[in-house]
């Protein structure tokens, strides 16, 4: 999966809320990808209710990601922009498609989000992460949220793949994505190599 992970326009610092802007579509993509990846393994889930606590599961997961690297990475005032500006940004996003999806009421479906969040940004709180990224009973934790999403049968073969594959690709995507967006300087557009002719 490609992702935007530099800036084009001319270099300047860029502002907690825009990289967060910006991560925010990266973080989206995402967890569209762990998704489809997941159903092309062969579990079962349904569009509907499922299919979008399975998402939101997992951009939980990846904005708490993030909020560990702009811990590593920012000022507390800094992080705290950050990190509140992205999980705002998520949640209308994803607000805005379940509520269209199940016609639900898109206020209840940020808050449902944003409460989720906070619930987990606790239970999170007890796994480590350092420059090597998270522990291992950080990726465990996710592994079990998505279990309890599935069905029983598909809740007992989803944790190897999840740690193994699944959160550890996530991980190293935003990472990626935010060591180029606190590049001051834009990155230079890669030249092909000229095709000798005779």
């Amino acid at each position: 999966m490609r992702i935007k992970s530099n800036w084009h326009k001319e270099g300047r610092v860029h502002t907690p809320q825009e990289i967060s802007d910006a991560l925010a579509f990266t973080v989206s993509r995402i967890a569209d990808n762990a998704l489809k990846n997941t159903r092309k393994a062969d579990f079962e889930i349904e569009v509907g209710p499922q299919y979008l606590d399975f998402l939101a599961e997992f951009l939980v997961f990846l904005i708490l990601v993030a909020d560990r690297i702009a811990y590593r990475d920012l000022s507390a005032e800094d992080r705290a922009s950050f990190t509140g500006n992205l999980a705002n940004r998520v949640a209308e996003t994803y607000a805005e498609n379940r509520s269209r999806l199940l016609e639900d009421d898109l206020k209840g479906c940020k808050q449902r989000f944003i409460d989720l969040i906070n619930q987990r940004a606790g239970e999170y709180a007890d796994f480590g992460y350092d420059e090597k990224g998270p522990e291992y009973g950080f990726y465990r934790y996710l592994a079990f949220c998505i279990s309890n999403v599935l069905s029983e049968e598909d809740a007992k073969w989803v944790i190897d793949p999840m740690i193994s594959f699944e959160a550890p690709e996530a991980v190293q995507m935003v990472e990626k994505t935010l060591r180029g967006l606190y590049e001051v300087e834009p990155k230079k557009p890669r030249r092909r190599a000229a095709m000798g002719g005779d």
